[in-house]
């Protein structure tokens, strides 16, 4: 009998790996573990971070393989690339940053983002700061 795979297998999409049953979660663990290096040990401390500081956030696995923090809306994005891991705050632009941890994305009216790069630390405080003042931005809204 065949042992089952603790982490999902390699993929750029995520679309076949949700239609056969992996979570959200595992994809982003298997993100981790591919990566293999220092992309993938921050996108896991800003994963732990993100949970830290709010305990109910969703985790999903979206547009072709982007892992992505919700709690009433999107929080923020993890993507990542050779030289940087990005996190994008889909509200980014409303938030107050008085740590300046946005650092890219700056020109627009809606999104904000912060690129770490190899061997930058990250202010866990203020960063934990700035996702549940995402929540909070996204939980106030009016439902109509």
């Amino acid at each position: 009998m065949k042992k089952a795979a603790t982490i999902a297998p390699k993929s750029r999409s995520g679309a076949k790996e949700e239609k056969r049953g992996y979570s959200p979660s595992r994809l982003i663990d298997g993100r981790i573990a591919e990566l293999g290096d220092w992309r993938g040990e921050t996108l896991a401390r800003v994963r732990a971070l993100i949970k830290q500081a709010d305990s109910d956030v969703v985790e999903e696995w979206k547009w072709r393989g982007v892992p992505v923090w919700e709690h009433g809306g999107i929080i923020c994005t993890g993507e990542t690339y050779k030289a940087a891991v990005k996190l994008t705050f889909a509200k980014g632009a409303s938030l107050d940053d008085p740590a300046g941890l946005f650092n890219s994305s700056l020109e627009g009216n809606t999104r904000r983002a912060i690129d770490i790069h190899e061997g930058d630390r990250i202010d866990a405080k203020a960063f934990k700061a700035l996702i549940r003042a995402a929540v909070t931005l996204n939980t106030s809204k009016v439902r109509r």
